[in-house]
């Protein structure tokens, strides 16, 4: 297939069955690069509402960069991943600082921002600023590997080098961020990974994979990353109608939420014989601690791990000292309407939210 052909066709059929979305409706690179950074990882449906919450609250990138990090996680709050969200406001401090409140408008300057990889620059270069620059995605893998009948592994370097120079040879010189987003919205509404819209596909008489049947075996993705699953046990404790909450610092999932004492197995093991782990008798003041109550097991599912946690419900006497265990430095008494209000893992909510708490 000629690469005119190719990129007349879906452009054409982008103008007459894309959806309307608001950050197709400008070029404003603020909210390009917003919408861009919320919808990694996530569905359009699901990613909207974040879209706009965030333009209300935060309508320049000046004002984003002038925002508290803590308000910045709590509207992000649900959409997980929050290394996203920290690099957001750090990615809008640098434009504010480095480049005076506005974006810079070429490829090579956008991928020195936090956050901003290969894709992301070149869908703010395209779609803000017109640079003939082919985004790369899930999306434009699928299309082009069936379209073209492309078998090159796009989990290896080599296999992603091919097909970024392919998108490149494609994109036209006008208008290339019209046929970005069409590349794309056809491989999402229509080039779909599973049951894709063959019988009614623009390139049916021309696409390989439909004239060879192998739709399911394109693209190819041979490399696949090890899930891990992890065991968390955590101590909601109690002092009157207070609850012990804390932010979490490692380098770790959720860095900068906040959450409860975390013991962490690598097993499964009984709750109960953990609380007599971090508690025995000799370590509690006027007596046994008791364990109130023991949630349910929840599963809580990332990209590449699986968490299973159970909530172990304490009371802890009021004028005694903090649990040694315990990290002091950000560990707080939080009442219900303040735990509402802090940032916190969509594992945590669900758990408050089923225990009446919130």
């Amino acid at each position: 297939m000629k690469k005119a052909y190719f990129s007349k066709i879906i452009v054409e059929w982008y103008q007459a069955a894309h959806r309307d979305l608001p950050w197709r409706n400008t070029q404003d690179p603020y909210k390009i690069w917003l919408s861009e950074i919320i919808l990694q990882q996530t569905r359009v449906l699901q990613g909207l509402p974040y879209y706009q919450k965030f333009i209300q609250n935060y309508p320049t990138v000046t004002s984003l960069a002038e925002a508290k990090e803590q308000e910045v996680l709590r509207l992000w709050q649900g959409l997980g991943y929050y290394t996203r969200a920290r690099n957001l406001h750090k990615c809008a401090r640098e434009v504010v600082n480095f480049f005076k409140g506005k974006f810079p408008p070429t490829f090579e300057e956008l991928r020195t921002l936090p956050g901003i990889g290969a894709y992301t620059a070149a869908a703010i270069a395209s779609f803000a600023f017109r640079q003939p620059v082919a985004v790369v995605d899930g999306n434009v893998y699928r299309v082009l590997s069936r379209v073209f009948g492309i078998d090159k592994d796009i989990a290896s370097p080599a296999g992603k080098k091919f097909f970024s120079e392919l998108a490149n040879k494609l994109i036209p010189i006008q208008d290339p961020g019209t046929y970005n987003q069409a590349v794309m919205e056809f491989g999402a509404m229509h080039c779909l990974p599973k049951n894709p819209k063959c019988e009614t596909c623009i390139f049916r008489s021309n696409c390989f994979a439909y004239q060879h049947e192998q739709q399911d075996s394109l693209p190819v993705k041979i490399k696949r990353q090890k899930i891990t699953k992890r065991y968390f046990y955590y101590f909601l404790i109690r002092r009157g109608t207070k609850i012990l909450m804390m932010r979490r610092t490692k380098k770790d999932i959720w860095n900068g939420l906040f959450d409860f004492l975390l013991h962490e197995e690598g097993r499964p093991v009984d709750p109960a014989k953990i609380f007599k782990k971090l508690f025995p008798p000799k370590r509690g003041p006027k007596g046994l601690l008791q364990i109130n109550k023991i949630s349910k097991s929840y599963r809580h599912v990332l990209s590449h791990q699986v968490i299973h946690a159970h909530f172990i419900e304490v009371d802890w006497p009021s004028g005694k000292d903090l649990p040694a265990l315990l990290p002091s430095s950000t560990a707080k008494w939080f009442s219900s309407k303040q735990i509402e209000n802090v940032p916190k893992s969509v594992l945590i909510s669900r758990f408050l939210e089923d225990s009446g708490i919130l």
